[in-house]
């Protein structure tokens, strides 16, 4: 709806401060109320010094009126200080006064259009003109007196709104400038969330999907999984993990760590989890298999500087062995019935991928036994700080920790959730670090 303007009246000194000094636009652009071109007593009077420094809003007037007709009057804006007048006569002299410091524009809609265009007999072609000449700035239509149609056409076309060309009045107009800049920078900030929040659904979308799926159809073992990205509002960190059983009935889990937490760590990531789940699947295996994941690391990466740790392990079929690889990461956790849980050895591991070119990593056989539970984690589960000192849980830590959640009967989803919320409980508050934690459970049938 339009701001109700009454027509021009004498304001008191007490309401509106000294009278007003009319100013046209017809006149040269870029001059100021008060200055040579005023029509008023001040007229060749020298406007104050620090007029233009004491502006807080400056007006751009578009209007090409040979009679002068147009008295644009002096305004005040919330704070007192002047608002500053630039006026144009055609659309081209408006483009080179449209400055970023200009705020608003007052558009006389019986301007004619630039040339001959194909919406030349468009009654709102001047307005369709200048809005796209000015997409952000806040746009006020001026139209004949009682021609309301025209002037609602032109709010939906876009203006924020319209005032009739002979009702012009200091106070209300500048209430009109400072409604239609506000509603403006609230429009602006709306479509700015909006597209914030349809980016962050796609990126939602994007990052739930590169989150992987186990394939352990045919295996007796139970997966459970916790994902903690460091990265606010994300879903995704440079933390990766799979599982996969191959056709001959070995089940094959890794875990690792690109160093960082942006998106290009958690893009580079997914990029190893891939190629990880192929080169399983095309028979790789220990060291074979990480050197070829340091050449796509190598490729990958944006800088030489760029490493990720990876802890790989295959079980045996029957469940009972498994081959074991760590390059540059913290061993697995086992857990069996009637012993303490514990760390699989971690001796003669091999370096973190991306560091030493020509590296080797050893496959170390482990015995996993009849029953156990088998966690890896990345190193975010175990860097968290102990209460406000600069002690950390690690390793030790941790297995105790589990230990005690493990005699409380807890097993799955539950002794992750439980790990997870207790570290950083024992942090003080969100870790900084993304955190990853695999689980498989081997129970036999009876």
């Amino acid at each position: 709806m339009p701001v109700p303007v009454p027509r021009q009246r004498a304001i008191p000194a007490a309401e509106s401060g000294p009278a007003p000094d009319a100013f046209s636009p017809g006149g040269p652009p870029g001059l100021e109320p008060g200055g040579p071109a005023g029509s008023g007593p001040a007229a060749g009077a020298a406007a104050p010094a620090d007029t233009a420094a004491a502006t807080h809003l400056t007006l751009l007037v578009i209007e090409n009126d040979p009679a002068g007709s147009l008295s644009v009057p002096e305004m005040l804006d919330a704070t007192g200080k002047a608002i500053r007048i630039r006026s144009a006569r055609n659309l081209t002299e408006a483009e080179r006064l449209l400055t970023d410091d200009v705020h608003c524009i007052l558009l006389d809609l019986a301007l004619p259009p630039a040339g001959r265009t194909a919406e030349a007999d468009d009654e709102l072609a001047t307005l369709k003109h200048v809005l796209r000449l000015a997409p952000q700035h806040a746009v006020l239509a001026l139209t004949a007196s009682g021609d309301a149609e025209r002037g609602a056409e032109a709010v939906r076309v876009g203006a924020q709104d319209y005032l009739f060309r002979d009702e012009l009045d200091a106070r209300l107009l500048s209430r009109a400038i400072r409604y239609a800049v506000e509603r403006k920078r609230s429009d602006k900030a709306e479509r700015r969330l909006t597209e914030s929040r349809l980016r962050a659904q796609e990126n939602a979308r994007l990052e739930r999907g590169l989150l992987p799926t186990p394939l352990l159809e045919g295996s007796s073992l139970r997966f459970a999984a916790r994902y903690r990205p460091g990265r606010s509002r994300a879903l995704l960190g440079g933390d990766f993990y799979d599982t996969v059983r191959t056709p001959d009935g070995t089940v094959h889990a890794m875990i690792g760590d690109v160093c960082g937490h942006g998106p290009d760590e958690a893009a580079l990531g997914v990029e190893l989890r891939i190629a990880w789940r192929a080169l399983t699947f095309a028979g790789l295996c220990g060291d074979e298999l990480l050197s070829t994941l340091q050449q796509v690391l190598e490729h990958e990466r944006d800088s030489e500087e760029i490493f990720a740790t990876l802890c790989t392990v295959d079980i045996s079929p029957d469940g009972r062995h498994a081959g074991l690889c760590l390059a540059g990461h913290p061993s697995p956790l086992i857990a069996r019935p009637g012993r303490p849980a514990q760390l699989l050895p971690y001796e003669n591991g091999g370096p973190a991928l991306g560091l030493l070119p020509g590296a080797r990593w050893p496959r170390r056989q482990v015995e996993l036994g009849g029953a156990w539970s088998l966690m890896l984690y990345t190193d975010g589960l175990i860097e968290g700080r102990i209460g406000e000192g600069k002690e950390r849980l690690g390793q030790d830590g941790m297995v105790e920790m589990v230990r005690r959640q493990l005699a409380q009967g807890l097993q799955g989803e539950e002794l992750l959730r439980a790990a997870v919320n207790e570290v950083r409980e024992l942090n003080g508050g969100e870790l900084t670090d993304d955190v990853a934690v695999l689980l498989l459970d081997r129970t036999p049938q009876p």
